[in-house]
């Protein structure tokens, strides 16, 4: 599962965020079914920024953040993302030069399996 969070960032609270982060992510990290994260800024418009994670299953996701370590170290920084889902169903995946792996949705009222690709 992929989690995408959004932030706005003045440039004046950059850096201080920056440090915010790498503190959320080292706390994520830690946990259990982390499999990577990352933490980009906008090319378009530099005060946009994004923490991106990535989970072996939603409950590892869910699990992780009510560690006290996570809730200590990341919890505050996400509480300032974007107010919007952030939390994705990977359906589809692609490595480079790569076949596209499709699955089918593990909600029990999701899309079922998707099309073959053409």
């Amino acid at each position: 599962m992929l989690v995408v969070n959004r932030f706005v960032v003045a440039e004046a609270d950059q850096d201080a965020f920056t440090a915010r982060a790498a503190q959320a992510l080292n706390a994520l990290a830690a946990r259990p079914g982390y499999l990577r994260g990352s933490l980009g800024r906008g090319y378009d418009d530099p005060q946009w920024w994004s923490l991106v994670t990535e989970w072996e299953s939603v409950g590892a996701y869910r699990r992780a953040l009510s560690a006290f370590e996570v809730r200590v170290g990341a919890t505050p920084l996400l509480a300032d993302a974007l107010d919007e889902p952030s939390a994705y169903e990977e359906l589809a995946t692609a490595g480079p030069g790569g076949e596209v792996l499709l699955r089918g949705s593990d909600r029990s009222h999701g899309t079922g399996p998707l099309p073959s690709p053409p």
